[in-house]
């Protein structure tokens, strides 16, 4: 299992949980304000994986409607009991910490229910929450006791350690008031607990650090679900701070048996570029890692890189779309519809910079990727986007007679143009390595943005791909690239996709 790909899951794919039922894999991940919400991957091996479903499927079981950005589906925690699947998630700045059930872990899943306090007036204030049970059944909620502002203001959040409730799953309240647990080694930011019981003994693993390059993972140790807990002589468990590796910011991590009786980590990390690796332009990816134990205690090794061989995709549109489309605070069929063999989207007013874009897109995957859309648009105005969030993409826009490529910067913008008097035409979004020259190499990659008319390609601008990483943007999501109309209707007739990690 030491050769395992990695990362697990490319792209966009952070706070991993993981359970193993009947010789299955199934890996939750988080997705903030996209929707559907809340991706369920399967693997027999941990080789292949497959996208089998979503958690959030139908309007109202997230609140991700009207949540700010970097609000929404936050570390879910995926798990088995009595023939159903669970899991907990907080919804940050929508509905609060939810319990959602399935039969399948395909779903349908439920409609979701809040974890409530003792009198049942309010939602448990937390985040990460975990969901345990001890022998006689009673049911054990551990999460971050993290208090949120609306605006995200960095300096509004308050840290109240890692916190226990016992929970009735009948009416989804807590029987009792949060008890505080170990909470680290005294690093920032600890959360992300998960509770196993493991060999008579109860083990409690969390997060502390940040979920930037000071991330680790650390594990203690107790009698019981509610412990006292010892901390393990050997903490931090994992961390890449101050190292030379070349996956970063490890830490959330969710323990599990692997395939050959061992165990296995996953955890979420970063592929940092440039000289000094200081850009992550894909977000926070699923990895995994050995578990070894000595003494009643795991060692988690390094988490090495192996990636997987280039894909390439090839999008027809003469089917239903596919479940790796995604799209901000509503899902992909109410922006697009498949018609005629093409992917129609229909212009509200909206534009990439607010909330509900009419826009439709997948995650980046790879360090190097190139997209290309063949674009109908005599009946409207719109293009290709590569998206971190409001203030951080890259468009091509065609329409009203000409090409238009747009990078915003956060409060900077900066706008090319290129006559186009036609209706249909090829853009281009391809990020490539950058060249190197006598200097330190200072950015991830290069953005070639490019369109084909009447069968000449033509590159209209090159943007530095530094400005999409995850460090400057401080997003919390990965590059998301796609379609999206402005005025009118659009229709894509072709998307091509090819991307490698070289």
């Amino acid at each position: 299992m030491h050769n395992l790909p990695n990362p697990v899951l490319n792209g966009f794919h952070p706070d991993p949980s993981i359970v193993k039922v009947g010789g299955w894999y199934y890996l939750a991940t988080s997705t903030f304000e996209y929707l559907p919400g809340i991706p369920i991957h399967r693997s027999r091996d941990f080789v292949t994986w497959e996208l089998i479903g979503h958690v959030a499927t139908r309007p109202g079981q997230l609140g991700v409607e009207s949540v700010p950005t970097g609000g929404g589906a936050w570390a879910p925690t995926i798990r088995y009991h009595h023939d159903q699947f669970h899991l907990v998630i907080t919804d940050a700045m929508g509905r609060g910490m939810l319990h959602f059930t399935a039969d399948e872990a395909a779903g349908p899943w439920s409609d979701g229910d809040l974890l409530l306090t003792a009198d049942g007036s309010q939602s448990l204030f937390g985040i990460d929450p975990d969901i345990a049970w001890d022998a006689d059944g009673t049911c054990y909620v551990t999460f971050s006791g993290l208090l949120l502002s609306g605006d995200l203001n960095p300096n509004a959040p308050t840290h109240l350690g890692i916190q226990q409730v016992v929970v009735d799953l009948e009416s989804h309240r807590a029987t009792e008031e949060p008890r505080s647990l170990w909470s680290g080694t005294g690093l920032m930011f600890p959360e992300a607990p998960h509770l196993y019981d493991i060999d008579g003994s109860w083990y409690l693993m969390l997060a502390e650090g940040g979920t930037e390059r000071g991330h680790a993972i650390s594990i203690a140790r107790g009698d019981s679900p509610s412990g006292p807990f010892e901390g393990a002589p050997a903490n931090p468990l994992a961390s890449a701070r101050s190292t030379p590796r070349p996956i970063q910011n490890t830490g959330h991590g969710d323990l599990v048996e692997g395939v050959d009786g061992g165990w296995l980590c996953v955890l979420l990390g970063v592929r940092p570029r440039s000289g000094t690796r200081a850009f992550s332009a894909l977000g926070r990816e699923s990895f995994v890692t050995p578990v070894t134990w000595s003494d009643g205690w795991p060692a988690l090794a390094p988490v090495e890189l192996n990636p997987r061989p280039g894909t390439s995709i090839d999008i027809s549109f003469d089917g239903p779309l596919d479940a790796e489309w995604i799209s901000v605070r509503r899902f992909p069929t109410d922006v697009a519809r498949v018609q005629n063999g093409r992917l129609v989207l229909t212009a509200d007013g909206s534009t990439l910079a607010d909330a509900k874009p009419a826009f439709v897109g997948r995650r980046q995957e790879h360090l190097t990727n190139e997209v290309t859309v063949h674009l109908d648009v005599s009946a409207g105005v719109g293009g290709l986007a590569v998206r971190y969030d409001e203030q951080f993409r890259l468009e091509i826009e065609a329409g009203t007679g000409e090409v238009v490529a747009r990078a915003f910067i956060g409060g900077l913008h900066q706008q090319w143009q290129y006559p186009f008097a036609g209706t249909k035409l090829e853009l281009h979004l391809a990020s490539k390595k950058p060249p190197r020259g006598a200097g330190i190499v200072s950015t991830s990659d290069v953005f070639h943005i490019a369109a084909t008319i009447d069968g000449e390609r033509r590159e209209i601008a090159q943007v530095d791909g530094r400005f999409l990483s995850s460090e400057v943007t401080e997003s919390f999501t990965g590059r998301v690239i796609g379609v999206y109309a402005v005025e009118g209707q659009i229709a894509v007739e072709r998307w091509i996709s090819e991307g490698n990690d070289e």
